[in-house]
């Protein structure tokens, strides 16, 4: 398989251009799915305390045949661990359940602003980092302002900033953003409800014009973007259809036209940033 594209943040912290998502994919299946996942070539898995899997993304790492420290794990503070003693123990308890000497990515999941804690969480990953629990340290969901508080009131820019981000609500002005800041952007749920964006005459014609499939055109999108995509597989023949899709190079005519897709209404579920609250 080539060497996939590796978007970079401005500590030199690297990603690759595709990674596993994980949401559903728990117990022993789980484990299982992604272990093939690791050994057909994934380098990047995401997980989250609140997906209820870490045990079993553990697993996989541990039965994968490929060299542990070669995968990027990554996982996630929930909204009900932001106050600082909850955050400490939620950062460990991860690391426990993972069965791993330390986190290689921890996020935010999400800002919960009216709780307004995510000072209190971020000084905590901060300091975890600090002590050698975690590797790296980021966000997800985050807007422009509240990463800009986090910046100006601790002094630690994140990383990465894990986002919605799919044909029907591309996210431009947050990807520049992001561009102008060196931090990468990860975008979850990243083909949208697939079963509606596959279906667009023009991903149906991009994808012939390429011989691939509409879902490897939009990862190919994401990646001519530079945008992290974390699609979840469970079987080895998606798996590797997804990975295929990073050697795929659209023009800048097709990334325009599936760019195009976007709608006001396209978020996936009434997740705005501003105002959700995650427990």
């Amino acid at each position: 398989m080539p060497a996939l594209p590796t978007p970079t943040a401005h500590n030199g912290f690297e990603l690759p251009a595709i990674g596993l998502g994980t949401y559903r994919l728990n117990g022993d299946a789980g484990a299982t799915a992604i272990a093939a996942a690791i050994d057909s070539g994934y380098r990047l898995i995401d997980s989250a305390f609140n997906y209820e899997n870490e045990g079993a993304v553990g697993r996989a790492v541990a039965d994968a045949s490929t060299d542990r420290r070669s995968v990027i794990v990554t996982t996630k503070l929930p909204g009900r661990h932001h106050s600082g003693e909850k955050a400490r123990w939620s950062i460990e308890e991860s690391r426990a359940r993972l069965g791993l000497d330390a986190t290689d990515l921890h996020l935010i999941h999400w800002p919960n602003p009216i709780q307004d804690e995510y000072v209190q969480a971020w000084a905590a990953l901060i300091d975890a980092r600090e002590r050698g629990v975690v590797r790296q340290i980021g966000v997800s969901n985050f807007l422009p302002e509240h990463i800009e508080r986090l910046e100006r009131e601790t002094g630690v820019r994140p990383v990465v900033n894990q986002i919605e981000l799919h044909p029907y609500f591309p996210q431009s002005e947050q990807l520049a953003y992001h561009r102008e800041k060196g931090i990468i952007t990860e975008a979850w749920s990243p083909i949208g409800w697939a079963r509606d964006v596959l279906q667009e005459p023009v991903l149906v014609e991009i994808a012939d014009a390429h011989r691939i499939s509409p879902a490897q055109a939009v990862l190919a999108w994401h990646v001519a973007r530079e945008s992290v995509a974390i699609p979840k597989a469970s079987s080895l023949e998606h798996q590797e259809a997804n990975l295929a899709a990073a050697s795929i190079t659209l023009s800048d005519d097709e990334v325009d036209a599936i760019t195009a897709l976007g709608r006001p209404d396209g978020r996936l579920f009434d997740g705005d940033p501003r105002v959700h609250e995650e427990s």
